[in-house]
């Protein structure tokens, strides 16, 4: 089971649309025996986790480039907003590259977002979204550079999405040297173009597994043949497509502390 599948989408106030892609919510659960998959992530993502006996904490997780696998030790629900591409500089006071792979308390970032952290851990799921969607626009700022940095971003992923151009085709496609556009990627996201392209296929290979044949399912995500996928879905996942769809997952770790 992924996270994924058990969150639920809240509704995004107007004002927070230009900074989050998602808000998501999780209940705690006291039914989940079985290991949590976390595949590979392209996003920088604020959680917000609510234990059972009540007590908040806020973190932050990077853009991941490998699955994790864990098991919950206690029920806890959270709240996921997820950043938009190009917005963690803006909103966490950091390069997204400084996130990558790691996890760390939002209280311990500079940036506006940090500011109100007692509104997220203090207010009920509802009232700090409301909250936020007041306080947030006001506490951030982007400058004409930035925001044309985003646009770039987001124009760069809806091509990948719409195919698998090389570093190079992209970055002629966009107008911007294939320098610039790695390091956007880096400052933006937290991953390289190419990485990024990666895990979006192997995102797609789980949304459609068991449900397409191996070789169809390869052609459709842009994959050269079935071994290609075979052998990046082991890289990124840990575990062969079969093995995971069987349930022969790498054991289970405790769930990562910030730090």
């Amino acid at each position: 089971m992924t996270a994924s599948q058990i969150e639920t989408p809240v509704p995004t106030p107007d004002s927070l649309r230009a900074w989050l892609t998602e808000l998501t919510a999780t209940p705690a659960r006291h039914d989940l025996a079985q290991p949590f998959a976390h595949p590979p992530v392209t996003s920088t993502t604020v959680v917000v986790r609510t234990e059972y006996s009540g007590r908040r904490a806020a973190f932050v997780i990077g853009a991941q480039t490998r699955a994790a696998y864990s098991r919950a030790e206690t029920p806890g629900g959270c709240v996921r907003l997820r950043l938009a591409p190009g917005t963690t500089n803006q909103l966490l006071g950091v390069s997204a590259a400084e996130l990558t792979d790691r996890v760390v308390e939002l209280a311990e970032l500079p940036g506006p977002l940090a500011t109100i952290t007692d509104s997220l851990t203090h207010l009920s799921t509802a009232e700090a979204i409301k909250h936020l969607g007041v306080r947030l626009p006001q506490a951030v700022s982007e400058s004409a550079t930035e925001r044309a940095h985003r646009i770039v971003l987001r124009e760069a992923i809806s091509t990948l999405d719409a195919g698998a151009p090389s570093v190079a085709e992209l970055a002629a496609r966009l107008a911007v040297s294939e320098r610039q556009l790695r390091s956007l990627f880096a400052a933006g996201i937290g991953l390289s173009p190419k990485h990024f392209a990666r895990i979006d296929r192997v995102r797609r290979v789980l949304t459609a597994a068991g449900k397409t044949p191996w070789s169809d399912l390869a052609a459709a995500t842009g994959y050269y043949d079935q071994s290609h996928l075979t052998a990046d879905f082991r890289t990124l996942m840990g575990v062969p497509p079969a093995a995971y769809l069987r349930g022969e997952l790498p054991p289970p770790m405790r769930c990562r502390a910030p730090g």
